[in-house]
């Protein structure tokens, strides 16, 4: 006995189930009419007709929002972390020993290219130098004679010989006399801005022993690294957006101009240096950068909100809408920026997508757009 009434309640649900999936599935019946007692007829109206509310033509469509797709330039992209470094850099260090007679310039002044910046005490300098030149005088009288002596046929050659000689060498002693006094004033090699000095006037300092650094700053060097995958895709000439700590919320232009053959080993890394104009002298040497350099850059891709797109499996396909019906489209995916996504296939300018509502439609379904409106208008 207890069987067969497991039997006929069995039968009873699953009657129940079948009755309701052609009633809300087939027939597109809702909570609403079922309780109002309108159960929609084999041709799609509900037992009440048309007069009874439902509408002639069969399942009513549904509200959904939706959108046109969107056009614009896609950029890909990848982020980096670099420094920067000045485009020219030296510490100016005296070639010879000497004490410090003056010194020319400001720290934190901007110079110009040859510009004195030190002067070492050249008093012994001066003094060889003119010895050197009152020796040549002497040198040049000498030579004169012995010449003189040799066309008259009254000297022997020898003599005009040795007198050439010692010409030459106190020509050459005056040479390097000259070199050892420019050797005592240092000068810019370069336009830049000099840093803070590290001796006084009095000093006696050492050969290479540092004075000042000297950077030149107004276009920066970016050194930085991408992972080596990166390799077959960066090249000269590609731009990139800097930012730094210091200045947040601003961006600096930039542009690859170099990159090094060698793969780092120890990070499989591709080193990368780009220039950064810096006319206005905000950035510095050392600061450190968050890099984000542009690839390739798309025209005139298709673009729909990212919540247009849904997933099934493997497949991300979108509703877009055609006539008043809901057309379930498969498409391909590329970059995704600001919370939109870059359609590469699947769907054209001009497409109406579905932005809200698709867990309600299915493919074919009627629908009708009703997109939130601001309050008031």
């Amino acid at each position: 006995m207890r069987h067969t009434l497991r039997i006929v309640a069995l039968l009873v649900l699953v009657a129940l189930g079948g009755g309701a999936y052609w009633y809300f599935v087939k027939q597109g019946g809702t909570i609403n009419t079922l309780l109002a007692g309108k159960v929609p007829s084999p041709g799609g109206a509900s037992a009440g007709g048309p007069a009874a509310g439902g509408p002639p033509g069969g399942t009513p469509p549904m509200p959904v929002e939706a959108s046109p797709v969107k056009t614009g330039t896609v950029s890909r992209q990848v982020t980096a972390v670099g420094s920067l470094l000045s485009s020219e850099s030296v510490v100016i260090r005296p070639e010879v020993a000497g004490k410090v007679s003056e010194i020319a310039f400001l720290e934190g002044q901007a110079v110009k290219k040859g510009a004195v910046l030190i002067r070492l005490d050249d008093s012994i300098a001066r003094a060889t130098l003119a010895q050197a030149q009152a020796s040549i005088a002497f040198s040049r009288a000498e030579l004169a004679r012995a010449d003189e002596l040799y066309r008259q046929r009254t000297g022997p050659a020898r003599n005009r010989e040795q007198a050439l000689a010692k010409l030459q060498s106190d020509e050459a002693a005056v040479q390097l006399a000259k070199a050892q006094l420019e050797k005592l004033t240092l000068t810019a090699p370069f336009d830049g801005v000099l840093g803070l000095r590290k001796v006084s006037v009095g000093d006696v300092v050492a050969a290479g022993k540092d004075i000042v650094n000297l950077e030149a700053i107004e276009i920066l060097k970016l050194d930085f690294r991408v992972p080596e995958l990166y390799l077959p895709t960066v090249r000269t000439g590609q731009t990139l957006k800097v930012a730094v700590d210091s200045f947040g919320g601003r961006t600096f232009d930039g542009t690859v101009y170099a990159i090094d053959p060698l793969v780092d080993v120890n990070g499989r890394a591709v080193v990368i240096r780009a220039r950064v104009p810096n006319s206005d002298g905000a950035l510095r040497p050392g600061l450190f950068a968050r890099v984000a350099l542009t690839l390739d850059q798309t025209p005139n891709a298709v673009l729909v909100p990212e919540q247009a797109v849904s997933a099934f499996g493997n497949r991300q396909f979108v509703f877009k809408v055609v006539e008043g019906k809901a057309v379930q489209t498969t498409v391909t995916l590329g970059e995704r920026r600001n919370a939109e996504v870059e359609i590469t296939a699947g769907l054209q300018p001009g497409d109406v997508v579905v932005t809200a509502g698709q867990l309600k439609i299915r493919d074919g379904a009627p629908v009708v757009v009703v997109n939130n409106k601001p309050a008031g208008s």
